[in-house]
Protein backbone atom coordinates (compact mmCIF):
# COMPACT_ATOMS: atom_id res chain seq x y z
CA UNK A 1 0.00 0.00 0.00
CA UNK A 2 1.16 3.28 -1.27
CA UNK A 3 1.90 5.56 2.17
CA UNK A 4 2.02 9.21 1.84
CA UNK A 5 2.53 12.18 3.40
CA UNK A 6 0.45 15.52 3.63
CA UNK A 7 3.21 18.34 3.70
CA UNK A 8 3.40 20.98 1.64
CA UNK A 9 6.18 19.82 -0.44
CA UNK A 10 3.37 16.34 -1.14
CA UNK A 11 5.20 12.68 -2.22
CA UNK A 12 5.21 10.64 -5.59
CA UNK A 13 1.39 9.90 -4.98
CA UNK A 14 0.61 13.34 -4.92
CA UNK A 15 2.28 14.42 -7.92
CA UNK A 16 1.02 11.72 -10.10
CA UNK A 17 -2.30 12.54 -9.23
CA UNK A 18 -1.53 16.57 -9.95
CA UNK A 19 -0.30 14.93 -13.61
CA UNK A 20 -2.94 13.06 -14.16
CA UNK A 21 -5.86 15.72 -13.07
CA UNK A 22 -3.91 18.44 -15.77
CA UNK A 23 -3.07 15.33 -18.27
CA UNK A 24 -6.71 13.82 -19.12
CA UNK A 25 -8.93 16.82 -19.43
CA UNK A 26 -12.15 14.49 -18.95
CA UNK A 27 -11.12 11.82 -16.79
CA UNK A 28 -9.48 11.61 -13.23
CA UNK A 29 -7.79 8.64 -11.92
CA UNK A 30 -7.11 8.66 -8.40
CA UNK A 31 -5.20 6.21 -6.42
CA UNK A 32 -7.15 4.70 -3.30
CA UNK A 33 -6.73 3.70 -0.30
CA UNK A 34 -8.58 1.55 2.48
CA UNK A 35 -10.11 2.91 5.31
CA UNK A 36 -11.72 1.40 8.05
CA UNK A 37 -13.54 3.20 10.75
CA UNK A 38 -14.41 1.72 13.89
CA UNK A 39 -18.40 1.81 15.13
CA UNK A 40 -19.61 1.14 18.64
CA UNK A 41 -21.36 -2.14 19.36
CA UNK A 42 -24.24 -0.14 21.00
CA UNK A 43 -24.85 1.87 17.28
CA UNK A 44 -27.94 1.42 15.85
CA UNK A 45 -28.44 -3.04 10.60
CA UNK A 46 -32.00 -6.61 8.57
CA UNK A 47 -30.43 -9.23 6.73
CA UNK A 48 -32.18 -11.00 4.21
CA UNK A 49 -33.17 -14.30 5.49
CA UNK A 50 -30.92 -17.38 4.87
CA UNK A 51 -30.23 -20.10 6.98
CA UNK A 52 -26.98 -21.10 5.81
CA UNK A 53 -25.43 -17.61 6.70
CA UNK A 54 -25.03 -15.86 9.82
CA UNK A 55 -24.34 -18.84 12.04
CA UNK A 56 -24.26 -18.19 15.44
CA UNK A 57 -24.34 -21.26 17.51
CA UNK A 58 -23.35 -22.43 20.70
CA UNK A 59 -23.69 -25.81 21.75
CA UNK A 60 -26.85 -28.17 23.08
CA UNK A 61 -27.25 -31.72 23.22
CA UNK A 62 -29.78 -33.39 21.93
CA UNK A 63 -30.99 -36.91 21.98
CA UNK A 64 -32.79 -36.01 18.51
CA UNK A 65 -31.12 -37.88 15.45
CA UNK A 66 -31.19 -34.66 12.87
CA UNK A 67 -31.98 -31.27 14.13
CA UNK A 68 -31.36 -27.57 13.53
CA UNK A 69 -32.68 -24.27 15.20
CA UNK A 70 -32.91 -21.31 13.34
CA UNK A 71 -33.83 -17.37 13.66
CA UNK A 72 -36.64 -16.98 11.35
CA UNK A 73 -35.61 -12.99 10.94
CA UNK A 74 -31.64 -12.54 10.32
CA UNK A 75 -31.18 -16.63 9.33
CA UNK A 76 -29.10 -17.37 12.10
CA UNK A 77 -28.38 -21.45 12.93
CA UNK A 78 -28.53 -21.06 16.69
CA UNK A 79 -27.58 -25.16 17.25
CA UNK A 80 -27.65 -27.88 14.57
CA UNK A 81 -26.66 -31.58 14.59
CA UNK A 82 -26.70 -33.45 11.65
CA UNK A 83 -28.60 -31.36 9.74
CA UNK A 84 -27.45 -32.06 6.19
CA UNK A 85 -28.22 -35.34 6.76
CA UNK A 86 -30.50 -37.56 4.13
CA UNK A 87 -33.39 -38.84 6.47
CA UNK A 88 -37.35 -39.59 6.01
CA UNK A 89 -39.71 -36.60 6.60
CA UNK A 90 -42.89 -38.70 6.88
CA UNK A 91 -45.60 -36.44 7.83
CA UNK A 92 -43.72 -33.16 7.46
CA UNK A 93 -43.85 -33.75 3.95
CA UNK A 94 -46.87 -32.15 4.11
CA UNK A 95 -46.02 -28.79 4.78
CA UNK A 96 -44.78 -28.77 0.76
CA UNK A 97 -48.42 -30.35 -0.01
CA UNK A 98 -49.89 -27.71 1.78
CA UNK A 99 -47.58 -25.03 0.13
CA UNK A 100 -48.76 -25.62 -3.34
CA UNK A 101 -52.39 -25.82 -2.31
CA UNK A 102 -51.89 -22.37 -0.41
CA UNK A 103 -50.50 -21.17 -3.77
CA UNK A 104 -53.15 -22.01 -6.07
CA UNK A 105 -55.58 -20.43 -3.33
CA UNK A 106 -53.27 -17.25 -3.40
CA UNK A 107 -53.66 -17.27 -7.14
CA UNK A 108 -57.15 -17.59 -7.66
CA UNK A 109 -56.63 -21.09 -9.10
CA UNK A 110 -58.75 -22.55 -6.25
CA UNK A 111 -61.13 -21.57 -3.56
CA UNK A 112 -61.90 -22.56 -0.01
CA UNK A 113 -65.19 -23.50 -1.18
CA UNK A 114 -64.48 -25.47 -4.48
CA UNK A 115 -65.75 -28.95 -3.73
CA UNK A 116 -62.97 -31.68 -4.35
CA UNK A 117 -63.54 -35.05 -5.31
CA UNK A 118 -62.56 -38.22 -2.78
CA UNK A 119 -61.13 -41.31 -4.84
CA UNK A 120 -61.07 -45.21 -3.81
CA UNK A 121 -57.09 -44.68 -3.70
CA UNK A 122 -57.55 -41.73 -1.49
CA UNK A 123 -60.58 -43.42 0.10
CA UNK A 124 -58.22 -46.32 1.03
CA UNK A 125 -55.11 -45.34 2.21
CA UNK A 126 -54.17 -46.28 5.14
CA UNK A 127 -51.72 -44.43 7.98
CA UNK A 128 -53.53 -41.13 9.41
CA UNK A 129 -56.92 -40.23 8.24
CA UNK A 130 -59.59 -37.34 8.20
CA UNK A 131 -62.29 -40.08 7.47
CA UNK A 132 -63.27 -38.80 4.23
CA UNK A 133 -66.29 -40.86 2.33
CA UNK A 134 -65.98 -42.93 -0.67
CA UNK A 135 -66.85 -40.87 -3.96
CA UNK A 136 -68.07 -37.96 -1.77
CA UNK A 137 -66.61 -34.30 -2.23
CA UNK A 138 -65.42 -32.58 0.61
CA UNK A 139 -64.80 -28.53 0.64
CA UNK A 140 -61.13 -27.33 0.19
CA UNK A 141 -60.97 -25.79 3.24
CA UNK A 142 -62.34 -28.84 5.33
CA UNK A 143 -59.15 -30.89 3.19
CA UNK A 144 -57.02 -28.09 4.55
CA UNK A 145 -57.70 -28.55 8.33
CA UNK A 146 -57.87 -32.44 7.22
CA UNK A 147 -54.49 -32.25 6.49
CA UNK A 148 -53.07 -29.29 8.76
CA UNK A 149 -54.76 -30.47 12.07
CA UNK A 150 -55.69 -33.93 11.24
CA UNK A 151 -52.63 -34.87 9.18
CA UNK A 152 -54.84 -36.99 6.80
CA UNK A 153 -53.43 -38.84 4.59
CA UNK A 154 -56.92 -39.45 2.23
CA UNK A 155 -56.91 -35.55 2.53
CA UNK A 156 -53.47 -35.16 1.15
CA UNK A 157 -54.42 -37.69 -1.71
CA UNK A 158 -57.71 -35.86 -2.51
CA UNK A 159 -56.24 -32.47 -3.03
CA UNK A 160 -53.25 -33.91 -5.29
CA UNK A 161 -55.35 -35.69 -8.11
CA UNK A 162 -57.87 -32.74 -8.18
CA UNK A 163 -54.93 -30.36 -8.47
CA UNK A 164 -52.36 -31.87 -10.80
CA UNK A 165 -54.61 -35.27 -12.00
CA UNK A 166 -52.22 -37.60 -10.20
CA UNK A 167 -50.28 -38.04 -6.94
CA UNK A 168 -47.19 -39.17 -9.37
CA UNK A 169 -48.06 -35.25 -11.29
CA UNK A 170 -48.79 -33.77 -7.99
CA UNK A 171 -44.98 -35.56 -6.32
CA UNK A 172 -43.35 -34.22 -9.10
CA UNK A 173 -44.37 -30.43 -8.74
CA UNK A 174 -43.23 -30.82 -4.88
CA UNK A 175 -39.94 -31.62 -5.91
CA UNK A 176 -39.99 -28.49 -8.38
CA UNK A 177 -40.72 -26.57 -6.33
CA UNK A 178 -39.00 -27.53 -3.11
CA UNK A 179 -36.08 -26.82 -5.75
CA UNK A 180 -36.88 -23.41 -6.80
CA UNK A 181 -36.72 -22.15 -2.86
CA UNK A 182 -33.56 -24.07 -2.21
CA UNK A 183 -34.11 -27.58 -1.17
CA UNK A 184 -31.20 -28.86 -2.11
CA UNK A 185 -31.41 -32.60 -0.56
CA UNK A 186 -34.93 -33.11 -0.65
CA UNK A 187 -37.07 -35.34 -3.27
CA UNK A 188 -40.79 -36.18 -2.79
CA UNK A 189 -42.79 -39.15 -4.53
CA UNK A 190 -46.01 -38.84 -2.65
CA UNK A 191 -48.13 -36.00 -1.58
CA UNK A 192 -48.53 -37.14 2.21
CA UNK A 193 -44.78 -38.75 3.43
CA UNK A 194 -45.23 -42.33 3.23
CA UNK A 195 -42.27 -44.30 3.82
CA UNK A 196 -40.45 -44.83 0.03
CA UNK A 197 -36.25 -44.62 -0.01
CA UNK A 198 -36.78 -42.33 -2.65
CA UNK A 199 -38.95 -39.83 -0.91
CA UNK A 200 -35.99 -37.40 1.09
CA UNK A 201 -35.09 -34.88 2.93
CA UNK A 202 -32.72 -32.45 5.28
CA UNK A 203 -33.50 -30.58 8.80
CA UNK A 204 -32.34 -27.88 7.28
CA UNK A 205 -34.40 -27.94 4.27
CA UNK A 206 -37.57 -28.36 6.15
CA UNK A 207 -36.50 -25.26 8.62
CA UNK A 208 -35.98 -23.41 4.57
CA UNK A 209 -39.73 -24.80 3.64
CA UNK A 210 -40.96 -23.76 7.12
CA UNK A 211 -39.50 -20.33 6.41
CA UNK A 212 -41.17 -20.21 3.30
CA UNK A 213 -44.85 -21.13 4.53
CA UNK A 214 -44.57 -18.79 6.93
CA UNK A 215 -43.31 -15.80 4.60
CA UNK A 216 -45.30 -16.23 1.84
CA UNK A 217 -49.23 -17.72 3.11
CA UNK A 218 -49.73 -15.52 6.47
CA UNK A 219 -53.83 -15.28 5.75
CA UNK A 220 -53.48 -19.37 5.82
CA UNK A 221 -50.77 -20.53 8.11
CA UNK A 222 -53.17 -19.75 10.66
CA UNK A 223 -54.18 -23.06 10.36
CA UNK A 224 -51.52 -24.41 11.82
CA UNK A 225 -52.36 -23.29 15.28
CA UNK A 226 -55.62 -24.80 15.25
CA UNK A 227 -55.72 -27.29 18.22
CA UNK A 228 -58.56 -29.56 17.24
CA UNK A 229 -60.95 -30.40 14.49
CA UNK A 230 -63.81 -32.55 13.45
CA UNK A 231 -65.09 -34.34 10.28
CA UNK A 232 -67.90 -36.24 9.75
CA UNK A 233 -68.17 -36.02 13.80
CA UNK A 234 -64.98 -37.23 14.56
CA UNK A 235 -63.13 -34.66 16.30
CA UNK A 236 -58.87 -35.20 16.37
CA UNK A 237 -56.52 -33.38 18.12
CA UNK A 238 -53.63 -31.49 16.45
CA UNK A 239 -50.44 -33.50 16.76
CA UNK A 240 -48.19 -30.69 17.12
CA UNK A 241 -47.58 -31.24 21.37
CA UNK A 242 -46.14 -27.49 21.73
CA UNK A 243 -49.22 -25.62 20.96
CA UNK A 244 -50.61 -26.81 23.94
CA UNK A 245 -47.80 -25.60 26.12
CA UNK A 246 -48.26 -22.02 25.87
CA UNK A 247 -44.88 -21.26 24.61
CA UNK A 248 -45.84 -19.29 21.92
CA UNK A 249 -46.27 -22.01 19.13
CA UNK A 250 -48.47 -21.41 16.41
CA UNK A 251 -47.08 -24.39 13.95
CA UNK A 252 -46.09 -26.31 12.11
CA UNK A 253 -46.00 -30.10 11.50
CA UNK A 254 -45.28 -33.53 13.24
CA UNK A 255 -44.35 -36.61 11.32
CA UNK A 256 -43.34 -40.44 12.72
CA UNK A 257 -42.69 -43.58 10.66
CA UNK A 258 -40.65 -46.30 11.65
CA UNK A 259 -37.67 -45.51 9.53
CA UNK A 260 -37.73 -41.88 10.81
CA UNK A 261 -38.84 -42.11 14.36
CA UNK A 262 -40.51 -39.25 15.73
CA UNK A 263 -40.06 -35.71 13.91
CA UNK A 264 -41.18 -32.36 14.34
CA UNK A 265 -41.13 -28.87 12.59
CA UNK A 266 -42.32 -26.03 14.61
CA UNK A 267 -42.73 -22.36 14.79
CA UNK A 268 -42.95 -20.68 18.21
CA UNK A 269 -43.18 -16.89 18.39
CA UNK A 270 -41.94 -14.18 21.44
CA UNK A 271 -42.98 -10.75 21.16
CA UNK A 272 -40.98 -9.81 17.86
CA UNK A 273 -38.93 -12.75 17.52
CA UNK A 274 -40.13 -16.47 15.96
CA UNK A 275 -37.58 -19.51 16.05
CA UNK A 276 -37.86 -22.53 14.02
CA UNK A 277 -37.31 -25.88 15.54
CA UNK A 278 -36.80 -29.23 13.02
CA UNK A 279 -36.01 -32.62 14.89
CA UNK A 280 -36.03 -35.83 13.53
CA UNK A 281 -35.33 -39.46 14.71
CA UNK A 282 -36.70 -39.04 18.18
CA UNK A 283 -37.73 -42.55 20.32
CA UNK A 284 -41.85 -41.39 21.12
CA UNK A 285 -44.39 -38.87 21.39
CA UNK A 286 -43.16 -38.28 24.93
CA UNK A 287 -39.65 -37.72 24.15
CA UNK A 288 -40.61 -35.35 21.24
CA UNK A 289 -42.60 -33.20 23.49
CA UNK A 290 -40.28 -32.84 26.19
CA UNK A 291 -37.07 -32.52 23.95
CA UNK A 292 -38.86 -29.68 21.90
CA UNK A 293 -39.70 -27.72 24.43
CA UNK A 294 -36.17 -28.12 26.57
CA UNK A 295 -34.66 -26.64 22.70
CA UNK A 296 -37.02 -23.61 22.38
CA UNK A 297 -36.38 -22.72 25.77
CA UNK A 298 -32.79 -22.91 25.55
CA UNK A 299 -33.08 -20.81 22.29
CA UNK A 300 -35.07 -18.03 23.57
CA UNK A 301 -32.44 -17.98 26.92
CA UNK A 302 -29.31 -18.27 25.38
CA UNK A 303 -29.73 -16.15 22.13
CA UNK A 304 -31.30 -12.61 21.53
CA UNK A 305 -31.91 -10.15 18.36
CA UNK A 306 -29.69 -6.75 18.26
CA UNK A 307 -31.04 -4.51 16.24
CA UNK A 308 -28.21 -2.19 14.56
CA UNK A 309 -29.09 0.19 11.59
CA UNK A 310 -32.46 1.09 9.84
CA UNK A 311 -32.98 1.07 6.14
CA UNK A 312 -31.51 4.41 5.20
CA UNK A 313 -30.16 5.27 8.32
CA UNK A 314 -26.37 6.61 7.33
CA UNK A 315 -24.16 4.50 9.14
CA UNK A 316 -20.66 6.33 8.20
CA UNK A 317 -19.64 9.79 5.89
CA UNK A 318 -17.57 8.35 2.84
CA UNK A 319 -14.91 10.97 1.72
CA UNK A 320 -15.70 12.19 -2.08
CA UNK A 321 -12.87 12.91 -4.39
CA UNK A 322 -13.34 15.23 -7.17
CA UNK A 323 -16.87 15.32 -6.36
CA UNK A 324 -19.35 18.66 -5.93
CA UNK A 325 -19.73 17.49 -2.24
CA UNK A 326 -16.92 16.22 -0.43
CA UNK A 327 -18.64 13.52 1.68
CA UNK A 328 -21.67 11.20 1.04
CA UNK A 329 -23.97 9.02 3.34
CA UNK A 330 -23.41 5.88 3.47
CA UNK A 331 -26.33 3.43 4.22
CA UNK A 332 -28.01 -0.25 4.38
CA UNK A 333 -30.72 -1.12 1.78
CA UNK A 334 -32.38 -2.98 4.26
CA UNK A 335 -32.89 -3.17 8.38
CA UNK A 336 -29.72 -5.04 9.66
CA UNK A 337 -30.42 -7.32 13.04
CA UNK A 338 -28.55 -10.10 14.60
CA UNK A 339 -29.04 -12.75 16.27
CA UNK A 340 -26.21 -12.90 18.99
CA UNK A 341 -25.74 -15.97 22.53
CA UNK A 342 -26.87 -12.62 25.37
CA UNK A 343 -23.06 -13.13 26.90
CA UNK A 344 -21.40 -11.87 23.57
CA UNK A 345 -23.44 -8.93 22.76
CA UNK A 346 -20.92 -6.37 24.83
CA UNK A 347 -18.01 -7.85 22.69
CA UNK A 348 -20.05 -7.71 19.69
CA UNK A 349 -17.86 -4.94 16.68
CA UNK A 350 -19.19 -2.90 14.00
CA UNK A 351 -16.58 -1.93 10.81
CA UNK A 352 -17.31 0.38 7.83
CA UNK A 353 -14.68 -0.74 4.99
CA UNK A 354 -14.48 1.68 2.03
CA UNK A 355 -11.72 2.48 -0.61
CA UNK A 356 -11.01 6.00 0.37
CA UNK A 357 -11.35 8.56 -1.19
CA UNK A 358 -14.48 7.66 -3.26
CA UNK A 359 -14.01 8.99 -7.07
CA UNK A 360 -16.88 11.12 -8.47
CA UNK A 361 -19.30 9.99 -9.78
CA UNK A 362 -21.07 8.63 -7.46
CA UNK A 363 -24.90 7.38 -8.54
CA UNK A 364 -27.45 7.04 -5.29
CA UNK A 365 -27.81 3.31 -4.55
CA UNK A 366 -24.29 2.77 -6.02
CA UNK A 367 -22.66 0.13 -3.24
CA UNK A 368 -19.21 2.36 -2.33
CA UNK A 369 -18.53 -0.20 0.86
CA UNK A 370 -19.47 -2.45 3.40
CA UNK A 371 -20.56 -3.01 7.04
CA UNK A 372 -18.37 -6.28 8.47
CA UNK A 373 -20.56 -7.44 12.12
CA UNK A 374 -18.07 -9.54 14.21
CA UNK A 375 -18.84 -10.92 17.98
CA UNK A 376 -17.52 -14.32 19.65
CA UNK A 377 -19.16 -17.66 18.11
CA UNK A 378 -20.60 -15.73 15.33
CA UNK A 379 -19.28 -16.15 11.76
CA UNK A 380 -18.50 -12.49 10.57
CA UNK A 381 -21.37 -10.45 8.53
CA UNK A 382 -20.85 -8.27 5.61
CA UNK A 383 -23.43 -6.18 4.66
CA UNK A 384 -23.18 -3.95 1.68
CA UNK A 385 -23.53 0.00 1.79
CA UNK A 386 -24.54 2.19 -0.50
CA UNK A 387 -24.55 5.93 -1.35
CA UNK A 388 -27.70 8.18 -0.11
CA UNK A 389 -27.18 10.38 -2.75
CA UNK A 390 -25.89 11.39 -5.87
CA UNK A 391 -22.65 12.80 -6.58
CA UNK A 392 -21.70 14.78 -9.16
CA UNK A 393 -18.48 15.15 -10.80
CA UNK A 394 -16.28 18.27 -10.51
CA UNK A 395 -15.76 19.95 -14.04
CA UNK A 396 -12.27 20.06 -15.40
CA UNK A 397 -10.74 23.55 -14.08
CA UNK A 398 -12.40 22.67 -10.60
CA UNK A 399 -10.68 19.09 -11.00
CA UNK A 400 -7.02 20.92 -11.55
CA UNK A 401 -7.70 22.95 -8.36
CA UNK A 402 -8.90 20.38 -6.50
CA UNK A 403 -6.01 18.66 -7.45
CA UNK A 404 -3.55 21.43 -6.77
CA UNK A 405 -5.42 21.85 -3.24
CA UNK A 406 -4.41 18.25 -2.22
CA UNK A 407 -1.10 18.28 -3.43
CA UNK A 408 -0.23 21.65 -1.53
CA UNK A 409 -2.14 20.82 1.71
CA UNK A 410 -3.01 17.21 1.42
CA UNK A 411 -7.18 17.78 1.67
CA UNK A 412 -9.22 15.66 -0.72
CA UNK A 413 -11.98 17.77 -2.47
Amino acid sequence: MLQCGRGPAGCLWGRQLWGRAVGEAFKAVVDMKLATFGLAAGAALALAFSIHDARAQSTIETAAKQMIMVDYKTGAVLAEKNADEIMPPSSMSKIMTMYVVFDHLKQGRLSLDSDIPVSEKAWRKQGSKMFVELNSRVKVEDLIRGVVVQSGNDACIALAEALYGSEEKFSEELTRRGKLMGLKNTNFTNSTGWPDDRHVTTARDLAILAKRMIADFPDYYRYYSELEYTYNDIKQGNRNPLLYKNLGADGLKTGHTEAAGYGLTASVKRDNRRLILVVNGLKSMRERAAETERLIEWGFREYENVALFKAGQPVEKAEIWLGHDKTVPMVVNDDVEVTLLRRARRDMKATVIYEKPVAAPVAAGQEIGKLRVTAPNMQSIEVPLVAQQSVERLGFLSRIGAAAQYLVFGAAR
